[in-house]
């Protein structure tokens, strides 16, 4: 009988120390820096190696109509950062999916799932600016037929994923009885993270059928608190059906220079309010050297 007690005060103890939070990095994919697929891999590969969770790009396909940056194909990228990691989850933050053929960005998720054995995280939303993503292209602007696009997007990467002969009839896209393969490595699909600025709350509620969301304040003049946090997890919940794990992102500033660890009241605050991953910035400023030192502090 004592040993029985031993051993479940053993496992509790156990659960009670584990870290459930994860922590990773976030940068552009552009700059001199971040513009170019092999830094991105050698970047990566170092973050990695220090331990930290997850390392995610932006999906730009122009920032400015001037051109001022080099800017790699985050999918380039990707299959670069899969080939040289073999740990780390990465991804995208975000992919506008309403610029992207749907089915094109689902044979390129499930080959780099397959690359990486797994590690994908995809991660969705209309995307900005606008008129750069999309106006200089000549496709759509308006946020609210983007977003109809979006969640047909979403149905029919879904659909196609299945692995099962798929047809859709949308008012934007339409497909007929095709079938894709092989199925992702993750299942029942690869990862999909929802985006949007709260306290809008479309994007939360599409959220809801998703794996989890990365939440921005409405402007960049305001931050979100714990306190938001809590209000995103019982907003979202109110919709979510799906009996599956969900990750909420908490975005943090530029990664300091000294590594910060948290106390365990706020790991604990961090972690009650739902928050799942803590995600650092690496700016595209910063210099080969600085970030490289940065990164090798190591994760909170």
């Amino acid at each position: 009988m004592r040993t029985l007690f031993y051993k479940a005060s053993l496992i509790f103890l156990i659960i009670y120390m584990v870290n459930f939070l994860k922590f990773g990095l976030y940068m552009p994919n552009y700059g001199k820096i971040f513009g170019y697929a092999r830094n991105l891999a050698e970047i990566a590969k170092e973050a990695e190696d220090v331990g930290w969770d997850g390392f995610f790009i932006f999906d730009h396909i122009l920032v400015d109509k001037e051109g001022k940056y080099p800017i790699v194909d985050p999918w380039v990228a990707l299959s670069a950062i899969a080939m040289n990691t073999k740990n780390i989850q990465f991804g995208t933050t975000v992919t506008p999916l309403p610029r992207r053929r749907p089915w094109k960005l689902a044979r390129e998720t499930v080959s780099i799932d397959h690359l990486s054995n797994g590690r994908l995280i995809l991660s969705v939303g209309l995307g900005t600016p606008p008129d750069a993503e999309y106006g200089a292209f000549g496709e759509e602007t308006d946020a609210k037929i983007r977003a109809q696009m979006l969640d047909e997007g979403l149905d029919v990467l879904f659909g196609l994923w299945s692995s099962k002969s798929f047809s859709y009839d949308g008012k934007h896209y339409k497909i007929k009885n095709v079938k894709f393969v092989p199925k992702p490595i993750q299942q029942p699909r690869i990862t999909v993270w929802g985006a949007g600025y709260w306290p809008s709350k479309a994007p939360f509620i599409r959220a809801a059928r998703l794996d989890g969301i990365f939440p921005l304040g409405k402007s960049s003049y305001r931050k979100l608190i714990i306190e938001d946090f809590k209000e995103i997890k019982n907003f979202i919940f109110k919709y979510r059906t799906l009996d599956s794990p969900f990750d909420i992102v908490m975005l943090k500033g530029v990664l300091p220079k000294t590594s910060q660890k948290p106390n365990k009241e706020k790991i604990k605050a961090y972690e009650e309010a739902g928050i799942t991953w803590m995600m650092f910035y690496l700016g595209a400023s910063l210099s080969y050297d600085d970030l490289l030192e940065r990164i090798k502090k190591g994760p909170p």
